[in-house]
């Protein structure tokens, strides 16, 4: 499916399911920043979007209702990703606006979220490096009912591209696992085919894989 359609898709099943204050935060807090967020981070990294929700309502550490930008929830993970804009009102803010910033985040923590936060700029400008940070995320954070499938050596693989900087070689998995060549190429197939693995340089002959993991977002 492509982005466009997918897209379109998305906020009508959210639109459909919402209504008073939930549903206008929806039409008017998810913009240009959050769909270009979704078209050159998120859909390239995982190639769909479920089980991830815009504008998601949680209430707030003084009891007040906040929206995130997106939630993805699945399973026991609940994952908060804001993407931040620069403008003359973050040069403006204020020390009880900062401290409430930072205290809004923390309580996030406390009550179990993972938080991630990009800067617009850095979507714009560097969508591929944003890529990397959630997919080695979902990487580290992945649970065990995703990973049941696995042996311990795929497992172990998954880890380690999950906590490398985007791309891993052949040589760089085998003396991770302290296997030779054949195996690590028997254990790079299988979580190729699981759909785990991807290619990431090289054509006839695969130079380096990254992590696909789509199975948390699937």
């Amino acid at each position: 499916m492509q982005f466009d359609l997918a897209y379109r898709q998305f906020l009508a099943y959210h639109t459909a399911r919402r209504k008073g204050e939930r549903l206008r935060r929806l039409r008017e807090g998810h913009g240009h920043a959050e769909r270009l967020f979704l078209e050159t981070v998120w859909w390239p990294a995982f190639g769909n979007l479920r089980h991830l929700h815009p504008e998601y309502e949680i209430v707030d550490y003084d009891g007040r209702p906040r929206y995130l930008d997106f939630a993805y929830i699945r399973g026991s993970l609940r994952l908060a990703v804001e993407v931040d804009g620069y403008g003359p009102h973050v040069s403006r803010i204020d020390r009880h606006e900062f401290i409430r910033q930072l205290r809004r985040q923390n309580h996030l923590v406390i009550d179990g979220w993972a938080v991630l936060r990009f800067s617009f700029d850095e979507v714009l400008d560097h969508a591929r490096a944003c890529q990397q940070v959630l997919q080695q995320f979902m990487g580290r954070w992945s649970d065990d009912g995703a990973q049941a499938g696995l042996n311990a050596l795929e497992r172990a693989v998954v880890q380690f591209a999950g906590a490398s900087t985007g791309r891993v070689t052949p040589k760089q998995i085998r003396q991770h696992l302290g296997v030779g060549k054949h195996k690590a190429a028997k254990v790079i197939r299988r979580l190729v085919d699981l759909g785990w693995l991807e290619p990431a340089s090289g054509r006839q002959r695969i130079r380096s894989y990254r992590l696909k993991t789509p199975h948390m977002a699937s």
